[in-house]
């Protein structure tokens, strides 16, 4: 059998590259090799923003649309909504019984969330809990993570560790984590892409407006005219994307032409914008398909979420036995 992958994504509206680059393509690469479940997590997404929920029955569905746009598949992986496994939350409070509160304080999750939030509510102080849970409920034995994230999985594992100790029991798995191998990618602006910055490229968005965020691109400051020569090193996105996007031989040219001052850097970008346009232009044909046919994916989504409800079912069962709960 197949050793059993979870990883989730906050549905935050339509995705980006970065979410592409980081993220997507490396669980496409992870569908074959395990049994992967992959969620929305639409709970976690109300840690932060549980007084701006207008968009996030919309959000959840366009996540799932990109993904499935980008190469998931629901005959090799299971994709469900967090919320509709309501599994994982009773789990959440038979782990969050066992699990020191020490512990969920000096997560580097938790700590992330406290930097970037004044206010904490008692749901983010459970975040680190209700995450183990979502890959426990499958026992998994991996989640795929960037290397700047390996830390946040070892509650997980401290947990299922504890678990077992305490009901002498080796019925959790403790997940390993399994590494991206993939491009970081910045915004147009050169810091982090996000949506909330206005300096992302989506998925979803047409060669037209690719074409038109990608002129706005941060280049070398110091070349002023056409015909300066450049430093591609001192480039501060357009290169960066040419080394994600571009050939050995495309990279190459954009490189010696800048320092040439052969190419302009407008006309650098709008050559790289054609690029970047033609090597998503499959996963937009798929996109406009689920945008047209959301039947279907909501559909995928109910299918998922009861393949999803069953297999925590199995954990949350065998858990509430060992533990001794009456059933």
């Amino acid at each position: 059998m197949k050793k059993t992958i979870a990883s989730g994504m906050r549905p935050t509206g339509k995705l980006h590259l970065g979410h592409y680059l980081g993220v997507i393509q490396n669980w496409v690469s992870l569908q074959d090799q395990y049994d992967c479940y992959f969620f929305a997590a639409d709970w976690h997404a109300l840690t932060t923003k549980f007084d701006k929920t207008e968009t996030l029955a919309q959000d959840t569905l366009d996540v799932i649309t990109d993904w499935l746009a980008s190469g998931l598949d629901p005959a090799r992986a299971t994709l469900y909504v967090q919320s509709l496994v309501p599994q994982i939350a009773e789990l959440n409070i038979l782990l969050g019984m066992i699990t020191p509160q020490n512990w969920v304080e000096r997560d580097p999750t938790l700590k992330d969330l406290v930097k970037m939030h004044a206010d904490i509510s008692y749901g983010m102080l459970g975040y680190p809990v209700l995450m183990s849970s979502d890959i426990m409920a499958f026992n998994a034995h991996a989640v795929p993570v960037g290397s700047d994230q390996v830390a946040h999985i070892e509650i997980t594992r401290d947990i299922a560790r504890r678990f077992n100790n305490i009901y002498k029991t080796n019925f959790f798995i403790e997940p390993e984590p399994v590494l991206n191998d993939c491009a970081l990618i910045c915004g147009l602006d050169g810091q982090k892409m996000g949506k909330s910055f206005d300096n992302d490229i989506k998925i979803s968005d047409t060669d037209e407006v690719t074409a038109k965020k990608v002129m706005s691109a941060i280049t070398d400051p110091a070349r002023v005219r056409r015909d300066d020569t450049g430093n591609p090193d001192q480039c501060q996105v357009a290169f960066k994307y040419w080394q994600i996007f571009g050939t050995p031989v495309q990279i190459e040219a954009a490189q010696s032409e800048c320092r040439a001052g052969s190419r302009g850097c407008a006309d650098c970008k709008r050559q790289l914008a054609a690029v970047i346009n033609e090597k998503f232009a499959p996963v937009r044909e798929r996109r406009r398909y689920f945008e047209q046919n959301q039947d279907e994916v909501k559909q995928i989504i109910t299918d998922g979420s009861a393949k999803a409800r069953a297999k925590a079912q199995e954990t949350l069962t065998e858990v509430k036995k060992i533990i001794g709960i009456y059933r």
